[in-house]
């Protein structure tokens, strides 16, 4: 005991540490997460998943309403591992594992979401040309394929989600060891950095794509009272959906570049709402103004 470093960071004086093998000597997130904000968490991402399973049977806008599925499930589980960080009786908020589940859970399902926003534009390129290659070169941001622009993006989502998750995994064993987090976190920092960057460049391509296709609308029935209002509307909830992810992004970057332990990342208050309520309230956007009204099976762009 006379080798192991004093402990440094929060501990809750009023809930004793059970010190079991899977447990911090302090509590990693620096608060004890309160359980009322991840019981609603569980609650409206599991809303969220019914309408959007409900969307994907009605739409058979198979590849976005799948990857939407896909985050609010990724959500409801992170929520609940959080659940178990919560006080006692409920949970335990010294344990490492609840952090790293919750983290890992909670990480990754916004990039089924922005790969779902990805598909998105995609699909109204697509849409909007006629399928005609010629068009889609026109209307398409800097001439880039359909295919090109998820390859690219995904592929960037996937190397920083994994960049972040492994940083927040050695995080968690060097509190646990009471070692310095200061080289995890600048990993996990590093990996928030290049998806912050490569978003941005995206919402530049999507900018790009409305520039481009607002002479397209005006040449064609696009245009037309009915489906030039229902187009607008749902290329809005697009970009508010897109900025709100944006906005989640750069919440990360600031709070990792803070330090662990620093003002963001140990007051709660932050995390509820510039993590949980930016991304609850773009995956409710995309439900009901969802893209498979305009261009899945039936949808008012394809007739």
């Amino acid at each position: 005991m006379a080798n192991k470093a004093p402990i440094d960071g929060y501990v809750n004086p009023m809930i004793p540490n059970p010190n079991g093998p899977n447990d911090a000597p302090i509590i990693i997130y620096g608060y004890t997460p309160h359980l009322a904000l991840s019981a609603l968490a569980v609650a409206l991402f599991g809303l969220l998943l019914v309408l959007h399973s409900y969307r994907l049977y009605t739409t058979r806008l198979y590849a976005f309403s799948i990857l939407l599925v896909f985050t609010t499930f990724c959500e409801i589980i992170g929520y609940a591992f959080r659940m178990r960080s919560s006080p006692p009786p409920v949970g335990n908020p010294y344990n490492v594992i609840n952090f790293i589940v919750q983290y890992f859970f909670i990480v990754c399902a916004p990039v089924f979401l922005s790969a779902a926003i990805y598909t998105t534009l995609t699909s109204f390129i697509g849409a909007m040309s006629g399928e005609n290659s010629a068009a889609a070169h026109q209307i398409s941001p800097l001439g880039l394929s359909k295919k090109t622009i998820l390859a690219i993006f995904i592929t960037c989502d996937v190397v920083a989600t994994i960049v972040q998750v492994a940083g927040a995994a050695l995080i968690g064993v060097a509190e646990s060891n009471r070692k310095s987090p200061d080289t995890p976190n600048n990993i996990l920092l590093g990996g928030l950095a290049f998806q912050v960057f490569a978003f941005l460049v995206f919402l530049v391509l999507l900018f790009t794509f409305l520039r481009n296709s607002r002479n397209v609308r005006k040449a064609t029935s696009l245009d037309d009272a009915g489906r030039g209002n229902a187009l607008r509307m749902y290329i809005t909830a697009l970009v508010a959906s897109s900025l709100l992810v944006y906005l989640r992004t750069i919440f990360r970057l600031a709070e990792t570049a803070q330090g662990v332990m620093g003002y963001a990342s140990s007051h709660e208050p932050f995390f509820g709402g510039l993590e949980f309520a930016p991304i609850v309230v773009a995956i409710a956007l995309l439900g009901w103004w969802h893209p498979g009204r305009l261009v899945g099976k039936n949808g008012l762009l394809l007739r």
